[in-house]
């Protein structure tokens, strides 16, 4: 998932939870040619090409064999369960359903594609979702095991466990595919190397600061995003990233400055995706690798510098005191948004939630109704809707 570091209506140049699944999915679709497959399958009018994710498909060339409409499948779906606000949403939903059985982003993708997303109906009326083949749904699964695993990080809800051991039957226990490594490298690496274009573009941050502030960023690296780098390896990551000649130094606002960044941006990208592909074909060899016939292997260099490159974003953005007040009111936004549409369901509730809301068994259903309906909400949509509850109180 995405944190929005900066409100998406302020400036036409943020990204929104939209078009970063379109460049994930970019990403990945590439880096699936990559390791294998024949580029008369592609179809031609998948997604626009941006200069980065043109430069990514040169870099990468003939692939590891993952199909390419299984890798944009998964790229482009494996976030659309992420709530408003994005990961400050999904804590603030997590805290609110923890009794009657959780809320994680992820699991909510599954839950959307094979549920909530009523494209197809069984015998008795029931919603199938969008009736994906097992490899789409696996290939989408960050976590694939369910919360009693793992309470913070899964991939299922207890509800949607019948179709999840389907999609699973006959996989590795706990092991993700090859499709779904890749998606998930491919997110890593779209949002870390963008959050950080983005972030200099609005002058939020100054790349001088880096090094002074090296000890700081490897906290974050540690703390929120779990890396388990030395700190002296983050010190050697951000050495190969800034004496890299695609590195942005500096940032002054004209347009020989813009190009350089988004030169910056493509390389950073195509130097991460590259070496997953040259490591995977070293260790795995010759051949289109998919589904569960390797890993995804991808340097420990790399990985670093991904994380480093998320912990500056985390350190100048999303953890810096300015954005506090801002998370603090979208959580209780997110918190009134459950209480208010509680108290008016399913009056307030999009048709396609009532039918569920009327036939929900009992309290624990009937929430689980509630968190699917802000989930499903955008952020202006959030904005909006308790705008006009809180007004009808």
């Amino acid at each position: 998932a995405k944190t929005q570091v900066a409100v998406p209506w302020e400036n036409d140049f943020q990204r929104t939870r939209l078009s970063h699944s379109l460049e994930c999915a970019q990403i990945g679709r590439e880096l699936g040619e990559s390791l294998g497959a024949d580029p008369d399958l592609l179809e031609t009018a998948c997604l626009s090409h941006s200069l980065e994710c043109a430069q990514i498909g040169r870099e990468l060339g003939e692939s590891l064999g993952a199909d390419p409409d299984l890798q944009d499948t998964a790229c482009l779906s494996h976030d659309l369960g992420h709530p408003p606000f994005g990961h400050n949403g999904e804590e603030a939903l997590a805290e609110i359903a923890k009794d009657f059985g959780g809320f994680e982003g992820n699991a909510q993708s599954f839950r959307l594609l094979v549920r909530l997303e009523a494209k197809t109906v069984d015998s008795d009326g029931k919603s199938i979702g969008l009736n994906l083949t097992r490899a789409s749904l696996d290939g989408a699964t960050k976590y694939p095991w369910p919360r009693a695993q793992n309470p913070r990080k899964f991939g299922v809800y207890d509800d949607d466990i019948e179709v999840f051991n389907w999609m699973r039957k006959g996989a590795p226990v706990d092991k993700k595919c090859i499709e779904a490594q890749i998606m998930d490298w491919s997110d890593d690496c779209a949002y870390s190397v963008h959050d950080l274009e983005d972030a200099i573009f609005v002058d939020q941050i100054s790349v001088k600061n880096f090094e002074k502030d090296l000890a700081d960023i490897y906290k974050v690296m540690k703390s929120d995003y779990g890396s388990d780098a030395t700190e002296q390896e983050a010190i050697d990551a951000h050495k190969r990233l800034a004496a890299l000649s695609a590195w942005p130094h500096y940032y002054d606002g004209t347009l020989r400055s813009l190009a350089r960044l988004k030169d910056s941006t493509s390389q950073l990208i195509g130097r991460f995706v590259l070496a997953a592909e040259v490591e995977t074909r070293r260790v795995h060899g010759d051949g289109s690798l998919s589904r569960y016939s390797a890993d995804l292997e991808i340097p420990r260099e790399q990985v670093v510098e991904v994380d480093f490159l998320k912990a500056i974003a985390g350190h100048y953005l999303i953890n810096a005191a300015h954005s506090q007040d801002r998370y603090a009111k979208q959580q209780i936004i997110i918190s009134e948004l459950v209480e208010m549409l509680t108290a008016c369901a399913p009056q307030e509730l999009d048709s396609i939630f009532i039918k569920a809301w009327n036939e929900a068994a009992d309290e624990r259903a009937r929430m689980r109704v509630i968190i699917d309906q802000v989930a499903a909400l955008t952020d202006p949509g959030a904005y909006v809707l308790h705008t006009r509850l809180l007004a009808n109180r």
